[in-house]
């Protein structure tokens, strides 16, 4: 076939495919229907994994897998948007890696909730001010983000999913060149994660931190001295140009996003358990809180401490792990856990990303 004959199949598709995702949407809009009537959410995350597993495992390509999961998120997005409107709170402003989280989570078709600070996801989250928050909780080379810790401590909210973002950083300015920069901003994790590149091409220069890597290109916007560290994206929204492209210490560097919302989330076949605990301080204490997870070939991957607040050099654990906790052998665990803790909360069980 000639450009015009493959021009014209393509016309033909798109017009199916258009015809079935409406098909979908109104499939979409019944269930909306029986979810108001029985007070369902809107949104299962159990049911939307399983959707983008299905879709993963029948590709076949030659999109890539990861083409076929981000088409099918938004075709998500728009079907939840039908039902209901989901609102999302996640760290302002615009143009953060959080919103790119979000969006990555979520779909354009979500309303975002820009706040000021981790603090106010929780509690937009917690006053049913969003149904969803999307948080930082670690970063690949920076570790954990104590914040989100801390307030898991005390918080009502539960974990209901995670993602994971690869961090690019780029160096935005006005300047025409690295001469003319007076002040680097970004967030702390960003001008942390861009130490060492900063120590070497901009060592006089100052840095100061900000609330969010894209307020500090927003502020690069109006003063031609000064460069913000940020993504891509941040630079588009804002206008100001990309100096100085991957300018992060380490090209694998990546964060790692909890969702958090009021209702546990039901399992899926492919699930991570958070929970955290106080121990007593007794030789053997640690290893005697997990062995049954060991016991019953239950696999950690992850484990944390957070000076606890109450009382000054005791410690609080939080411990991730894989499998649902309405699963047996969790369940099981959990019993055990709990009687050898001094307290036992279970964060959430969540779709694995």
């Amino acid at each position: 076939m000639d450009l015009d004959e493959w021009r014209s199949r393509i016309n033909n598709l798109d017009n199916q495919i258009l015809h079935l995702l409406n098909q979908r949407a109104e499939a979409a809009l019944k269930i909306g229907d029986l979810k108001r009537h029985s007070g369902a959410p809107v949104y299962s995350p159990q049911r939307e994994a399983e959707v983008l597993r299905r879709v993963a495992e029948g590709n076949a390509g030659p999109l890539t897998e990861e083409m076929a999961r981000a088409i099918w998120r938004e075709i998500l997005s728009a079907c939840r948007a039908l039902e209901a409107p989901l609102t999302v709170a996640f760290l302002a402003p615009l143009a953060t890696f959080t919103h790119q989280a979000a969006l990555q989570r979520f779909g354009e078709s979500a309303v975002y909730r820009p706040c000021r600070s981790f603090n106010e996801v929780f509690d937009d989250v917690e006053r049913g001010h969003a149904e969803y928050g999307v948080v930082a909780v670690e970063n690949s080379t920076e570790g954990a983000v104590n914040v989100t810790l801390d307030r898991l401590v005390d918080s009502d909210v539960v974990i209901c999913g995670e993602c994971y973002l690869d961090i690019a950083q780029h160096l935005h300015s006005r300047a025409r060149d690295l001469g003319e920069i007076k002040r680097v901003l970004s967030h702390p994790q960003g001008l942390a994660q861009c130490r060492r590149w900063l120590a070497e091409h901009l060592p006089d220069v100052s840095t100061e931190e900000t609330t969010s890597t894209a307020a500090a290109v927003e502020i690069a916007a109006g003063d031609p001295s000064v460069a913000g560290i940020a993504s891509d994206l941040a630079g588009k929204m804002y206008g100001v140009p990309v100096l100085r492209a991957r300018i992060e210490d380490n090209r694998s560097n990546a964060t790692r996003f909890l969702v958090i919302g009021r209702r546990p989330v039901g399992p899926t076949g492919r699930d991570k358990t958070s929970i955290l605990f106080a121990m007593p301080n007794t030789p053997g204490a640690l290893h005697a809180i997990l062995d049954p997870f060991a016991q019953r070939g239950i696999n950690l991957t992850k484990i944390e401490s957070r000076p606890a607040r109450q009382r000054p050099w005791d410690y609080v654990m939080f411990v991730d792990f894989e499998g649902h906790r309405d699963t047996p052998a969790v369940e099981s665990a959990l019993a055990d856990v709990r009687g050898r803790t001094l307290f036992l909360k279970v964060l959430g069980s969540y779709p694995a990303a």
